[in-house]
């Protein structure tokens, strides 16, 4: 009886032991993913294996499944980088972000009178995820979602930059993408895995002050919609 006992033991604990296993390979496999991300410029075996606190071993064998499934790549210089087959799980996303946006889009345009976007990081460019119109103003800017601007130029493009270094404080900007037109973002911050910002545009001068408080506000209930 304690024999059988034993053995019966043996054989419920090994699916479990096997799921531990699987589950740390999962949580290894997701924390080098977002070393690599994290790494603009590309990091070795070497250096991921150290920063996971394992072996190269054991680096080179997730990177057998992260590089199957296309999510990391090596570059000419054997350095680790985001894979292609991200762009497609991001693409499979973007509704996604998009709906859990548009409510504080919708109150933020409503508020503001102004043209209201979620702008989103797309290599150096920023491109408009989703747009809505106020619905009581007889003039307002018409915003495309798909319209793409470097980062460097807008205030949705410089928010998100801002927000790369910790600064949550709205940015205006006018006439730098469109003459005539005016805007204000604040960066979205506390996703992770997202670079975003929260911004309206205008055909008059905004309020930096007001509208920014506004502005923000939106943005902070965007985070807490898609954290």
């Amino acid at each position: 009886m304690r024999v059988a006992g034993g053995a019966a033991a043996g054989r419920a604990a090994e699916p479990a032991g096997r799921a531990g296993e699987t589950a740390q390979t999962l949580d290894r496999g997701l924390r080098l993913l977002h070393l690599v991300a994290e790494a603009p410029g590309g990091l070795t075996v070497t250096e991921a294996a150290a920063r996971l606190g394992v072996g190269r071993a054991v680096v080179y064998r997730l990177l057998g499944a992260l590089t199957e499934h296309g999510l990391v790549r090596r570059d000419e210089a054997n350095r680790l980088r985001l894979g292609a087959g991200l762009l497609h799980l991001a693409r499979r996303a973007q509704p996604l972000i998009a709906d859990g946006a548009l409510p504080a889009l919708r109150r933020l345009a409503e508020q503001t009178g102004a043209t209201a976007h979620l702008t989103v990081v797309d290599g150096a460019e920023g491109v408009a995820l989703a747009v809505v119109e106020p619905s009581w103003t007889a003039f307002h800017v018409a915003y495309r979602t798909g319209s793409r601007h470097p980062l460097g130029r807008g205030a949705a493009g410089r928010a998100i930059l801002a927000g790369r270094q910790g600064r949550a404080d709205p940015v205006a900007s006018s006439g730098e993408l469109q003459s005539g037109a005016y805007g204000v973002a604040a960066p979205v911050l506390g996703v992770p895995g997202l670079e975003a910002s929260v911004g309206v545009v205008a055909l008059a001068p905004l309020d930096l002050a007001r509208t920014g408080a506004q502005v923000r506000t939106a943005a902070t209930e965007i985070a807490a919609a898609l954290a």
